[in-house]
């Protein structure tokens, strides 16, 4: 009997080695630089997400499909943090380096970027929670900044281990080395993990596109 196909769809880069800190340009990153935390510019996963998922909805207009993906924000040019956007266009704080209230003292810090926990929480558990009707999640991502949420792990596993696909983003491992809770997620026997890289987008989007549009048809 043939295996089940995979109902969570996990995206993520190639493993990769950071430069050393000296050759290390203070823009290159498109996540922040932090010992054992390093992203390389131009992956994108994000984009990839989102891609797909206004391709399904082009072609299952009536498709419930809940989550989140992140986006950087900029001023004058320079990231300053990145927010957590819903799909249905609701956006908060994830992190900044700008941020200087009294509360702030307080947020865990991914290299120079303070993480609002509080407004990670308020707008990704509500999307996470299970409701019959939905036909698809997407998270962007399951991430260092996103896993200071004491909560928001045991929502992701809780969206996996129900029936209904899911698409979502990774880290980058660095030198093969998961963080914990993206291991144990990389290592789910529903998940299948897709590396993407620069040459291989528009075959990684069609393949992820065309399994997702099966596990939609047979639910």
């Amino acid at each position: 009997m043939a295996a089940a196909p995979s109902r969570c769809l996990l995206v993520t880069g190639p493993p990769v080695s950071p430069p050393k800190p000296s050759s290390f340009p203070p823009t290159t990153a498109s996540r922040p630089h932090a010992p054992g935390f390093w992203y390389p510019q131009g992956v994108g996963k994000t984009t990839l997400v989102m891609r797909v998922f206004e391709t399904l909805k082009g072609s299952h207009p009536n498709l419930t499909i809940r989550g989140f993906y992140t986006r950087e924000v900029r001023e004058s040019g320079e990231r300053v943090g990145f927010e957590v956007v819903t799909l249905d266009g609701r956006s908060g704080l994830l992190s900044s380096s700008k941020v200087s209230s009294p509360e702030s003292v307080r947020w865990p810090t991914v290299g120079k970027y303070k993480v609002d926990v509080a407004s990670l929480e308020s707008l990704a558990l509500p999307e996470l929670q299970v409701k019959e009707e939905t036909d698809l999640f997407i998270i962007d991502e399951v991430g260092k900044m996103e896993l200071f949420s004491s909560a928001f792990f045991p929502a992701v596993m809780r969206v996996i281990e129900y029936n209904i696909p899911v698409l979502a983003t990774i880290p980058i491992p660095r030198h093969g080395q998961d963080i914990p809770g993206v291991a144990r997620l990389r290592n789910h026997p529903g998940a299948a993990v897709f590396t993407l890289n620069t040459g291989n987008r528009d075959m990684m989007r069609d393949t992820i596109y065309n399994q997702l549009n099966s596990l939609l048809q047979n639910r």
